[in-house]
């Protein structure tokens, strides 16, 4: 297993109605240098959630589902969540994305992937977003990004975004009219430790669309490039295509 890294010592709620499972991912967790709580059912997961960093969420859970759960935690808290799931249909996973999951995986997984990926969706709360240059907030049409505050607007009126939309988002806008692929914004936003599907990043896209009111199907500013990825449009007197 890795070394523990003191910066990543942050705290995992692993929630799970088997106990063996709940035993083996609090043992790779804590190797790794993350302190865990635990719990069997929604119940006990709502009573823990406030002191995690991270939640760990399978689905079928004794008392309710997972994604109900899910649903509750996003009203009132912007604690990460990684779904477990045993279901292998692409449906369910998507659905678990667009009612507020930062990531998934499919059991029978590997704890080593587990763990890479809660490193790497904590990463991005550490470093705060992806790496851009510094820069005044960049306005397209009625779009103001101001990627130091973390703060977007939509004719002047404040839009919330997730952190992933939003640093989908930002790193968009640090290039504009660049397209970006799916693999490019995996990278920038997820970074490393990432073993998923690639169409996860279309996902989030569709949620900051929905987010800044904007329609895929004549955008204003995100647009789909087809078969290369995304791309925020120029803003207006930039010159060159969009």
């Amino acid at each position: 297993m890795n070394s523990p890294d003191p910066a990543a010592r942050r705290r995992v709620l692993v929630v799970d109605d088997e106990p063996h499972i709940r035993r083996v991912l609090r043992g790779y967790l804590e190797a790794d240098g993350f302190a865990v709580d635990e719990a069997g059912t929604a119940a006990q997961a709502r009573e823990l959630v406030g002191a995690a960093d991270l939640v760990l969420l399978d689905i079928g859970l004794p008392d309710g589902n997972g994604l109900d759960l899910l649903r509750d935690l996003r009203a009132v808290s912007p604690v990460y969540v990684i779904l477990v799931t045993a279901r292998a249909e692409e449906v369910d996973r998507l659905i678990g994305l667009e009612a507020g999951a930062d990531d998934y995986v499919v059991k029978p997984f590997s704890p080593r992937e587990v763990t890479a990926r809660v490193r790497a969706v904590l990463r991005r709360a550490r470093e705060a977003g992806p790496v851009v240059v510094a820069t005044p907030p960049l306005t397209v049409g009625g779009l103001a990004v101001d990627v130091g505050a973390r703060e977007v607007a939509v004719d002047g009126s404040a839009v919330p975004l997730t952190p992933i939309e939003f640093d989908l988002l930002a790193t968009m806008t640090a290039a504009p009219g660049q397209v970006f692929s799916r693999r490019q914004l995996l990278d920038a936003v997820w970074q490393d430790g990432y073993f998923g599907d690639e169409r996860v990043v279309d996902v989030h896209v569709r949620g900051l669309r929905r987010a800044l009111g904007d329609d895929p199907a004549a955008p204003r500013f995100v647009a789909t490039v087809r078969g290369a990825g995304y791309k925020v449009l120029r803003p207006a007197g930039h010159g060159g295509a969009q």
